[in-house]
């Protein structure tokens, strides 16, 4: 089967012109068919605060209503994603900028209210990315670059995590093609002690994921992209590696960062 990479780039690095600057011509260097899914950094909230919008958080997730919704479409889509892409192209890459609601590549449900309305936030199934004109678009030589927005199909962008979405396109191509999933962020690895960056955990299965969960030895956004990993392996992605944007070399090539078993 064909070799696909699905890369997503988050964390502080987003915000760090020189550092993503790096990961890009490491990204860009990279043959066959990938592609690159970005976060949106603090970007958004400080652009936000010069518009009068404050950012509204419940559990370190983002309250999206109309006016955050704008926002975020704005900087995401717009700003950040074009900035990536041209970056590209005058690296060689050949990347087109894209959203969810592009080609209808990937539609979501508006999360249901329980204990918290996040507002305009929506939940990707693998069923709703669109792989023929996504398998398309890679075989016409183009790099998609997506920003974490998708669309509920009548007509309303929704806020999608940045690493749901990157899990999401690996499980969904995974039926079609060779897939390893990259995430890309500030710090080296899963690490067991958060302020010492070369305390890199290897490998971790879903037993000892269990395990330094219950140890309180990861925490917070750990956990979600640890379980976004392990989603994906379930579902027949290849291989699922966690590190630094600055390794990204080594992380593609197997020998750095977090291996997910």
């Amino acid at each position: 089967m064909q070799q696909l990479a699905v890369v997503k780039i988050g964390g502080n690095i987003i915000d760090d012109e020189k550092q993503l600057t790096s990961f890009l011509k490491s990204f860009a260097t990279v043959k066959g068919y990938k592609i690159l899914v970005h976060g949106g950094g603090k970007i958004a909230t400080e652009i936000g605060k010069k518009l009068g919008i404050e950012p509204n958080y419940v559990n370190g997730r983002r309250i999206t209503d109309a006016a955050t919704l704008d926002l975020v479409t704005m900087v995401y889509a717009g700003s950040i994603n074009k900035k990536i892409v041209a970056s590209l192209q005058a690296l060689g890459c050949n990347a087109i900028g894209l959203t969810g609601a592009d080609a209808n590549l990937i539609e979501a449900n508006r999360r249901p209210v329980k204990e918290v309305d996040y507002g305009f936030v929506g939940d990707v199934k693998s069923e709703q990315v669109n792989t023929k004109v996504l398998k398309m678009l890679l075989e016409s030589g183009l790099t998609p670059v997506f920003a974490p927005l998708t669309h509920d199909g009548a007509g309303t962008m929704l806020n999608t995590n940045a690493d749901t979405i990157a899990q999401e396109l690996a499980k969904s191509m995974a039926d079609l093609m060779d897939v390893q999933l990259i995430y890309c962020f500030e710090k080296k690895g899963v690490l067991t002690d958060p302020v010492n960056d070369d305390s890199v955990i290897s490998k971790i299965d879903e037993q000892s994921f269990e395990d330094i969960k219950l140890q309180g030895i990861i925490t917070d956004g750990m956990i979600p992209k640890l379980e976004n990993a392990f989603a994906a392996i379930r579902k027949g992605v290849k291989k699922v590696l966690i590190g630094h944007a600055a390794e990204f070399d080594k992380l593609f090539a197997g020998t750095g960062g977090t291996s997910i078993l």
